[in-house]
């Protein structure tokens, strides 16, 4: 059954009184629990019960101030403002008086972690490992159905249903994960999503406080996390603050209509968001673009609301001080209010200045993405303080600069050269995020039968593990997991073979994996082993050669290091003139990364075809 707060009768002479009524059901505290000594005093506490509004408030600490109590449309719910700057962590009482009804509802203000605000991010010296839970291994099949949630069946058959991952899966496999030479892992929402259908991908959250209990319990989650920290890993997660799932108690009983754009009514956002930076749109086209839902069954939250900005920005924090995360990656970041997004990014720095957050920025081109970035002077005087964005044009030249044949000037490995040389828009370069697939996309690799597809494979991830930025690789990539968009959302998300008990193949099992895999994964891995601690990939300046006979150069440089790329575009053998790269060539022999020994530099390099060489100096 849902998780729901029972106030019973208490002795409420704390509250200043002395007899005994009948209580309210408090049906949610939101936050259920805080901490003292947070850099922002100033705490949310939503009560919702039934016919709550007129009651009476107090609390009984003598070292918190009730500021401001709210009372909204609907009777159901009260807001409660306190003020924490002088508060010891503490147990005390909030009080609600309806004539002679009293209810208590004890409240804790926990001691922070001594460490707590110095929580590191993600940054450019790490790769993160995308997983969907409900798709990468069940570890305890007793969570799969939960009585009482609106999904109550795992289908391994139905792509659209949920098949059981969880985190125990998850945890099983941190070693196969660190092992691989990740060092993030992000996970797709955790938070529950108590929907018809369809809740397996998590992006219709019905509690943001609460873990998908078909994943675990938020403890769970919160071992999983440390788990993950012994293990060298850091964690971020999928947050949604644009909309959330029709079934969220929010929307269903909503505490004023103004919650909600369009008055909880639904109206098709056109997905084009590109308005919020378009000098010329109208604002007829604004308001759909950015007011609109996602889709029916995602209302759209109206984040101009004070009571809802404050309520998302606060559930967020409490999941990065409960858990320890490391990030968040915000979903559909643009389509959210610009200034109520910056905001939350601010207050999130404010409170854990390491910390990091990207968000999804699907736009079309370079420019439209570096407008979204913190500091970015597209977007001055405005600022989002987002620290990194996804790069989604990259990925888009990427899935085309490998299969082409590359010319001097045009094509292939030539769109990777222009792309970067325009990366002037960008605040902040090494903060983007980078990717060949995703969740949302076409996995990168596409099957066995395309011959070639394995030296794409193979150039696609020696570029995006040594360019500029955060790499991300999405689950199944280093086992040659293939899918097609075309056919679905639901299959560019399959199982990963081995998660589950009964599976035919394990392929987190070298044993059980082809020959094909094998080479796939250990070049993978031999890439990312040596990404790992590189200071040269994390701080590097870079510097690039337009291509010549086809053949892409670059450079990594961190002080009196470097590493040198070269990239074959066509499908010759081509043998290179190295006399034109004698500025990124400082020594007569450097260490062939994917060789693993010393070569000697000569007058010429000679590459196979679609071949790749990483040189360290």
């Amino acid at each position: 059954m849902k998780k729901i707060f029972l106030v019973t009768v208490l002795s409420v002479l704390l509250c200043g009184h002395n007899s005994l009524y009948a209580a309210s059901v408090i049906k949610k505290v939101a936050p259920s629990f805080w901490w003292a000594s947070m850099n922002n005093p100033e705490l949310q506490v939503l009560l919702y019960g039934e016919q709550i509004s007129s009651a009476d408030v107090s609390i009984s600490s003598d070292d918190i101030v009730l500021q401001e109590v709210v009372k909204q449309d609907n009777p159901n719910y009260l807001l409660l403002y306190l003020n924490t700057s002088e508060a010891a962590p503490q147990t005390f009482d909030i009080c609600l008086k309806q004539g002679k009804k009293q209810t208590v509802i004890p409240y804790e203000l926990k001691q922070r972690r001594a460490d707590a605000a110095q929580i590191e991010g993600f940054n450019s010296s790490d790769v993160l490992y995308l997983i969907m839970p409900d798709r990468f291994a069940n570890g305890d099949a007793s969570n799969d159905v939960i009585p009482g949630m609106l999904e109550d069946r795992v289908d391994r058959n139905d792509s659209f249903a949920r098949h059981g991952g969880d985190f125990k899966g998850i945890e099983q496999h941190l070693d196969y994960i660190a092992d691989l030479g990740v060092t993030s892992v992000w996970l797709n929402p955790i938070q529950e999503n108590d929907m018809q259908g369809g809740s397996y991908h998590g992006y219709a959250i019905t509690d943001y406080y609460q873990a998908d209990r078909r994943f675990g319990s938020n403890e769970e989650f919160r071992t999983l996390v440390e788990q993950a920290h012994s293990k060298g890993l850091k964690i971020v997660m999928d947050m949604i603050f644009n909309h959330c799932g029709s079934e969220n108690y929010l929307f269903k009983d909503m505490p004023s209509k103004d919650w909600f754009n369009f008055k909880g009514n639904y109206v098709q956002t056109t997905f084009k968001t590109a308005t919020q930076s378009d000098p010329y749109a109208s604002d007829y086209e604004k308001k759909i673009a950015v007011d609109g839902w996602f889709t029916q069954s995602m209302p759209d939250f109206n984040q101009r609301n004070r009571h809802v900005a404050t309520y998302l920005i606060q559930s967020s924090i409490w999941w990065i001080e409960y858990a320890g995360i490391n990030g968040i990656r915000q979903d559909t970041h643009p389509y959210a209010d610009f200034d109520m997004m910056a905001r939350w990014c601010k207050a999130v720095n404010d409170e854990y200045p390491r910390f990091n957050i990207v968000g999804e920025t699907w736009l079309g081109n370079n420019v439209l993405i570096s407008y979204w970035q913190k500091n970015s002077p597209l977007a001055h005087p405005r600022n989002s303080y987002l620290p990194t964005v996804m790069d989604f044009p990259l990925m888009d030249h990427m899935n085309k600069a490998f299969d082409e044949e590359t010319t001097d000037g045009y094509g292939g490995l030539s769109r990777l050269h222009e792309y970067l040389s325009q990366d002037i828009v960008f605040a902040d370069p090494m903060h983007l995020l980078t990717f060949l697939d995703n969740h949302d996309t076409s996995r990168f690799y596409r099957s066995e039968a395309d011959t070639k597809n394995l030296d794409r494979y193979k150039q696609a991830l020696a570029f995006l593990l040594t360019t500029r930025g955060i790499p991300q690789i999405y689950y199944g990539t280093e086992i040659l997991m293939a899918a097609d968009k075309a056919n679905g959302d639901g299959l560019l998300r399959c199982d990963f073979p081995g998660g589950w008990q009964n599976d035919t193949h394990n392929y987190f099992d070298a044993a059980n994996r082809t020959a094909l895999q094998n080479e796939a994964f250990s070049y993978l891995k031999k890439l990312l082993q040596w990404r790992k601690g590189n200071e040269v990939i994390a701080k590097g300046k870079l510097k690039h050669f337009s291509p010549r006979q086809g053949v892409y150069a670059y450079e990594r440089k961190h002080g009196d290091q470097s590493v040198v790329v070269f990239l074959n575009g066509t499908d010759r053998e081509q043998t290179i003139d190295l006399s034109a790269y004698q500025e990124i060539l400082p020594r007569t022999s450097a260490r062939n990364v994917l060789e693993g020994k010393e070569v000697e530099i000569g007058k010429e390099l000679t590459l196979s075809h679609r071949g790749v060489c990483v040189l360290s100096f």
